[in-house]
């Protein structure tokens, strides 16, 4: 018998009591009854196959198996990323000082490394029965703000997260909740002893409200294995970190192409609504539209794509929720998405048909101005490349929200032949200003001539053909190639 016998047998045991988890009567219990998966069967499904080495599975050592969370490095789609799970058949997945330790470590590598992380939460916060103090130690907050805008950073929540673990979430780019899940800063049993307030998880932070209410998540998967699809289909429109040119996708749509049934969707009458979301199908390359945040903010949508093979952010107002005016949550979706779009340098496309930022008392109450304002600077600040068509109407604040100005550093910025664009609708600005009728006349003549005038000042590059609007886009981003990564 080999020295090493003895010393390698203890090692295999100890790993094999963390890779146990919880044990599997537990692990049964808690997760394959509940519809879920364990933490490391959620790992196995986020990264290729046999690519995921393990850190720190002695962390915890044998009473706390890995101390509840499964980390390490892998590959996604082939290339290299950092993933986390915490594991709630361990101590209910909460965080302990040696957790702490390995959330910091994994987000530390992220940041060094320059490759993405992707957490998945499933755990009860910090871990109140563990009272030792280390003293003055960094915690992986601090890390994971030092990531934002250098690397993707994806989170799930695949159970109900509270607490510390889920403040990974406002701190990642994207948040993909599945939809039994919950998060909130504080569970039922706090709230119900702190305020005295009889609340169920799901009324606390549902999926639902979450995603669609409070905008703190991004997206909805039904289960585990449609939430991990997700996270790693989302990577796939990014660079691995902000250095990084913006990926290619090679296909059989990827060429130019006219949208011949594009004038059937679109009529040219401003007051009629019509679907955006057919528009942008028939836009971008085959099977490539992911929507972001699409309960959310519905008068606009945030969505990426591939467009000639070039990984794309796309802004659209939607005429089919209040004309497209852009109201506060729709400006806060589009700011925020704008900031990761700009971030990782995907260029930008700007589909505008809005009559403005939306008005009225319940709009001034909820900060319209505020954050309108706040989208406006998120696209003004956009340093990638920029492209913006008027499809029919922009009025007042809510085309510059769009980057219509000039000057707004645009590859290009083009316009449709029917388009209305003034600072005010003619209609309901010519009452307000209280305008005869002769004038009132005067002024829907000239808005109903915006395009050739603003053309004919250079205001727009070019007013185009609509079933021209996939190839004028495909020669933009062309043009833009030499800035990009």
């Amino acid at each position: 018998m080999s020295d090493w016998d003895p010393i390698l047998k203890e090692l295999e045991r100890r790993r094999a009591a963390a890779r146990a988890m919880g044990g599997p009567e537990r692990v049964e219990r808690l997760m394959t009854q509940r519809g879920k998966l364990d933490a490391r069967k959620r790992i196995g499904l986020l990264f290729d196959p046999d690519t995921f080495v393990e850190l720190g599975v002695l962390t915890g050592g044998t009473e706390k198996p890995a101390d509840a969370l499964v980390a390490g490095m892998g590959k996604i789609a082939g290339r290299p990323a950092i993933g986390a799970a915490e594991d709630f058949s361990v101590l209910g997945g909460s965080i302990g000082a040696d957790t702490m330790a390995k959330r910091y470590r994994i987000c530390e590598l992220a940041l060094q490394e320059r490759v993405p992380l992707v957490f998945m939460l499933d755990g009860a916060g910090h871990r109140l029965t563990e009272t030792r103090r280390v003293g003055r130690t960094p915690n992986d907050l601090l890390a994971l703000a030092d990531l934002s805008g250098e690397v993707p950073m994806v989170c799930l929540v695949l159970g109900a997260s509270a607490g510390h673990g889920a403040l990974t979430s406002p701190l990642s780019d994207f948040t993909i909740m599945t939809s039994s899940a919950a998060m909130f800063s504080g569970g039922p049993p706090l709230v119900k002893s702190a305020t005295g307030e009889d609340v169920t998880k799901e009324e606390l932070g549902g999926a639902q409200l979450c995603s669609e209410v409070s905008g703190v998540a991004h997206n909805v998967a039904p289960d585990d294995v449609a939430a991990i699809a997700l996270a790693r289909r989302y990577l796939g429109y990014f660079p691995l970190n902000r250095s990084g040119a913006p990926p290619r996708r090679e296909g059989p749509d990827a060429g130019p192409r006219t949208l011949a049934g594009i004038l059937e969707l679109i009529p040219p009458n401003d007051r009629q609504p019509y679907a955006m979301h057919r528009v942008l199908e028939m836009l971008v390359d085959a099977d490539s539209l992911l929507e972001i945040q699409p309960g959310y903010g519905r008068s606009l949508i945030t969505a990426l794509a591939f467009l000639g093979g070039h990984a794309v952010a796309i802004v659209a107002n939607n005429p089919m929720v209040g004309a497209g005016a852009v109201d506060s949550s729709a400006a806060i979706k589009a700011a925020d998405f704008l900031e990761t779009a700009g971030a990782f340098g995907l260029p930008v496309i700007f589909l505008a048909d809005n009559p403005g930022v939306m008005a009225g008392t319940k709009s001034e109450r909820e900060g319209i101005l505020k954050w309108a304002g706040k989208m406006f600077l998120a696209q003004r600040r956009l340093r990638g490349p920029k492209l913006h068509v008027t499809l029919r109407k922009a009025f007042g604040f809510g085309a510059s929200t769009m980057a219509q100005n000039p000057f707004d550093r645009q590859t290009i910025s083009y316009a449709f032949p029917s388009i209305t664009i003034s600072s005010m609708p003619a209609a309901s600005g010519g009452r307000s200003a209280k305008l005869d009728a002769e004038e009132q006349a005067r002024i829907e003549r000239e808005q109903n001539e915006g395009p050739w005038r603003i053309a004919a000042g250079m205001g727009y590059d070019d007013i185009i053909d609509p079933r021209e609007l996939r190839n004028a886009l495909l020669h933009g981003l062309s043009l833009s190639e030499g800035r990009r990564g």
